[in-house]
């Protein structure tokens, strides 16, 4: 059995998670520790108690996303043995998941990954006015239908394909008009579903350039090791290893595709057959299933997967 483990993006947040994690294990509230101390505030009472508006704010969800992963991911290696250069042959997460990725992998600290992911998630609020941007999921149709869809809205303006989920899900982002326009045509051209997301900006798009610049900037200031393993890439669908290419496509990411469909692709095609979701929800073991046939999903994110990941690899 060969296996990737892989972290989720924002939208998979809830109001608790991670909490029996840390009630039931030292190393788990030692990460939310962590955390909170890395960012001069109590996140972990804010992931832990809510509200779901304060939570899903960008700049609280992407480090509570990346914290519940690690602490998850921490009581594996406590609780299971896990070593992750033994044990796995990839890891990757989506969008800011690969945060969580690179932090499993030992490229960045939990510090650092804590403080990089509150960083981006202020400058990607703040590139774009509250209003002028969307972002809308087209159901049904190929990425590169809906990339022809989306070039066809911008008129002008920015318009993009901005995640490609697999499984015919294919989210795009821009200007507010363009999207509009984008799910109009989409329908036209036989897609079952198209509708606007509840987000608070287009990520993934050419108006994140702002927020790119800072990610330069701060990536630049924080110690960037080799990962354990290499880490499938966002923009590229690829394994990297050198920190610098870490470093440049994680700046790439905040305005590029992540090309979820074709990272699982690339694993699976490597001899991947277990892929572990590693931290809130189930959305990417539901993608994953849907974009590897025959592959092994599993989503780990309470106490009581803990037993099962164990059991499963001693078959």
């Amino acid at each position: 059995m060969t296996v990737a483990f892989v972290f989720p993006g924002q939208g998979s947040q809830a109001v608790g998670m991670g909490k029996a994690l840390a009630d039931n294990f030292p190393v788990a509230r030692a990460v939310f520790a962590e955390v909170d101390d890395a960012l001069s505030s109590k996140l972990s009472t804010i992931i832990f108690e809510g509200p779901i508006e304060t939570l899903t704010l960008t700049e609280n969800a992407q480090p509570a996303l990346m914290a519940v992963s690690l602490a998850a991911f921490r009581v594996l290696q406590s609780e299971a043995g896990l070593d992750l250069a033994r044990d796995a042959q990839f890891v990757a997460g989506h969008s800011l998941g690969e945060y969580s990725a690179l932090a499993a992998a030992g490229t960045f600290s939990i510090a650092d990954t804590a403080r990089l992911l509150r960083t981006r998630g202020q400058a990607m609020q703040k590139a774009v006015p509250v209003g002028a941007g969307a972002m809308a999921a087209i159901i049904g149709l190929e990425f590169e239908a809906v990339a022809a869809v989306a070039t066809e809205a911008a008129q002008g303006q920015v318009c993009q394909a901005a995640n490609d989920n697999g499984g015919g899900q294919v989210v795009v982002s821009g200007d507010k008009a363009a999207v509009e326009r984008a799910v109009e045509i989409a329908k036209a051209k036989g897609a079952k579903r198209a509708m606007l997301l509840t987000v608070s900006a287009p990520f993934h798009c050419a108006l994140m350039q702002p927020a790119a610049d800072v990610m330069a900037q701060a990536l630049a200031k924080v110690q960037v090791n080799k990962p354990a393993v290499p880490v499938v890439s966002n923009v590229t669908a690829s394994p990297l290893n050198e920190p610098a290419d870490i470093v440049k496509s994680l700046v790439a990411q905040v305005t590029g595709t992540v090309r979820w469909r074709e990272c699982v692709s690339y694993m699976a095609s490597q001899g991947v057959t277990q892929f572990y979701e590693i931290g809130a929800g189930k959305v990417l073991a539901g993608l994953n299933r849907r974009i590897a046939e025959g592959a092994a999903t599993t989503a780990i994110g309470t106490p009581d997967d803990v037993p099962a990941f164990i059991a499963g690899r001693t078959k």
